[in-house]
């Protein structure tokens, strides 16, 4: 066993299974950074909160500085996963700290930056696994070049990435703000890293309640905990059901987790699974035509009254008509009446989270299930893209100089 195996083991007290297989078994069919990556992220959100509270003097001075420019926006920014931390932050971000914010990939970003940022002053958020990408090291350079005054928040996972070491130290309008060691993934799906990275701009956007925000993040974990434990081996048996296509469905900040939940299982499947993603509210408006007998359909669930009773007006519109192959519902607190296959109930004991706080526990779900989906097509949840069609830090892109 590697000394990687046995420091696992004793970590996580790991005996002889990771997700339901050996560790013999995930390295030989190469799935063992994947599984490691996904089982960790109860404890990585802990160390994540614990970074951000230590941080929380510097964090805030930071923001101090920026908030004080009168006409400041905030835009959010990474690519492909990293940018879907940015759309669901995009609403909480702007709720707690009262700052215009919007949510624009750096993909969109460097093609049209006079269409997306504040010349005269700019908070440039930008989210990165590797920080290597080439859109998000040319989103800062064009944001440097088109505003008149910007500031650089960086949240990344790779110390020694380009982006991270793009800022100039003691520079004041530029901070970066590194994860944990363990949320670099090094497997190609993004797993902890999203869900960390996400987690820090949570805390950060209300950084001085981040004492009082220790108790949800510990709720959290237990959450991440009770999947881990409780609905692996469900979410298993559910991936070896046949079915082509998945449907996430999801609200508010959870329409965006949706989006990152749709992207992991078509990933981890190397696009065997087509996998779509929408609004509850949204799905009623054409995109429910894409249900047939081979979909597999996950709502995402919202813990807002409010919104819930819209969500559960659209699962009982589907159960009416076609209803697919197999539903699965992801919850905070079960209640009557559900038309689903497998419920998930994230709260075992009655405990609850902000809303905006499940974003980064619903994700999980289909983390497993792309996971599970992936060894049962044969592929290699580490590497599933056969072809390399899809790489861990995207190449071939040129990036041209921008002139307005």
């Amino acid at each position: 066993m590697s000394s990687e195996s046995k420091l696992l083991k004793e970590q996580y007290n790991i005996s002889k299974e990771l997700l339901g297989f050996t560790l013999a078994e995930l390295q030989e069919n190469e799935g063992y950074l994947t599984a490691k990556e996904i089982a960790q992220q109860p404890r990585l959100w802990q160390k994540t909160w614990q970074l951000v509270y230590e941080n929380k003097e510097k964090l805030s001075d930071f923001l101090r500085s920026a908030f004080a420019e009168d006409s400041l926006t905030v835009v959010l920014t990474g690519a492909g996963t990293s940018a879907f931390i940015g759309n669901v932050l995009q609403g909480p971000f702007q709720k707690h700290t009262k700052k215009t914010t919007t949510a624009i990939a750096t993909t969109d970003l460097i093609l049209h930056p006079e269409q997306y940022l504040n010349k005269s002053a700019t908070l440039l958020i930008s989210f990165a696994r590797s920080g290597d990408s080439p859109e998000s090291l040319a989103a800062v350079n064009i944001a440097d070049e088109y505003c008149e005054k910007v500031y650089h928040l960086i949240i990344t996972c790779n110390p020694e990435g380009q982006l991270a070491l793009s800022s100039v130290p003691g520079k004041k309008t530029a901070l970066v703000f590194l994860l944990p060691p363990e949320a670099d993934d090094q497997s190609l799906a993004m797993t902890g890293s999203f869900t960390s990275m996400l987690l820090a701009g949570l805390l950060i956007a209300r950084i001085a309640d981040i004492s009082l925000l220790r108790v949800q993040v510990d709720t959290l974990s237990q959450f991440g905990e009770n999947i881990l434990e409780n609905y692996s081996q469900p979410l298993r048996s559910a991936a070896r059901l046949d079915f082509q296509r998945v449907v996430f469905l999801g609200s508010g900040p959870l329409r965006w987790v949706a989006n990152e939940s749709d992207l992991k299982v078509q990933e981890l499947t190397d696009g065997t699974v087509i996998c779509k993603s929408d609004s509850f509210l949204g799905f009623r408006h054409g995109p429910k035509a894409v249900i047939n007998a081979a979909t597999l359909l996950v709502y995402l669930f919202s813990n807002n009254a409010h919104v819930y009773r819209y969500e559960n007006d659209l699962v009982k519109a589907v159960s009416l008509g076609e209803r697919g192959l197999y539903r699965i519902g992801v919850i905070e607190t079960a209640k009557k009446g559900i038309d689903t296959d497998l419920l998930i109930e994230l709260s075992s004991n009655g405990e609850s989270v902000d809303e905006e706080m499940l974003s980064v526990v619903s994700v999980l779900p289909a983390q497993l299930l792309g996971f599970y989906k992936s060894l049962e097509l044969g592929l290699s949840p580490d590497k599933p893209s056969k072809k390399e069609t899809i790489t861990r830090v995207v190449r071939g892109v040129t990036i041209y100089p921008f002139s307005e």
